[in-house]
């Protein structure tokens, strides 16, 4: 009998140790890619604006600058077809987003963050615009027609809220907590911006502020 117990003991144990191997490498065999290590801010880059990006328990947290234009930090790398999950969390007062696809360009004399961007913001007492999609100095403003943003409350405000977006050919999806917001395709966008980088914006607030957003979990599956 103590053999037959030590027998399944180890069996036991060998079976919890590849399940903890397995779950570590859960993300990657399932053909997912983690942008942030929860540590650095390796792989992403600064541009335009002053905010800050400082990484914070396994968070990153962006905050605004006094007389700062939009500022992003963006990804390293450029992605075409492509679904991202993340979380995130913003303060009620500020407006935020995140770029897909994007690039840069001359405006003013100086480089611009520019390509479709998910609307992040507070939902308010009447519902708010987010995850529509606006075209960031694309001078296009929406892409998602007034008649399809309907204000909704699906954003929980002062809380985390999980974002899933679809980028493939010129069709996007976006849900928030599981619910599907948008579903576009726009042709245009797509023959302006068939790639680009990632950004996460924190919007300029003039003379307020300081408010902040701040991000998690940011996770990638490259589609065909």
């Amino acid at each position: 009998m103590k053999k037959i117990l030590s027998l399944l003991s180890v069996v036991a144990l060998t079976s919890l140790v590849q399940a903890d191997h397995h779950g570590e490498k859960s993300v990657q065999s399932e053909g997912w890619t983690n942008l942030f290590d929860g540590k650095t801010l390796n792989g992403w880059n600064q541009k335009d604006g002053t905010a800050t990006y400082v990484v914070k328990d396994g968070t990153i947290i962006g905050t605004t600058a006094k007389g700062s234009p939009n500022s992003f930090l963006c990804s390293n790398k450029e992605y075409a077809n492509f679904e991202i999950q993340f979380d995130v969390k913003v303060d009620n007062a500020l407006n935020s987003g995140i770029q897909i696809r994007s690039s840069e360009k001359k405006a003013d004399g100086k480089k611009r963050v520019n390509g479709p961007q998910v609307e992040i913001e507070a939902s308010g007492g009447k519902g708010a615009e987010s995850g529509y999609i606006y075209g960031e100095a694309t001078g296009r403003g929406w892409l998602v027609p007034r008649s399809k943003r309907t204000p909704h409350k699906h954003f929980k405000d002062g809380e985390w809220n999980h974002y899933r977006i679809v980028a493939k050919g010129a069709h996007f999806q976006t849900w928030i907590n599981g619910k599907l917001v948008c579903d576009l395709t726009d042709e245009a966008i797509y023959k302006t911006h068939p790639k680009g980088f990632f950004g996460l914006q924190v919007h300029s607030v003039g003379n307020g502020g300081p408010f902040s957003v701040a991000w998690k979990n940011i996770k990638l599956k490259e589609l065909k």
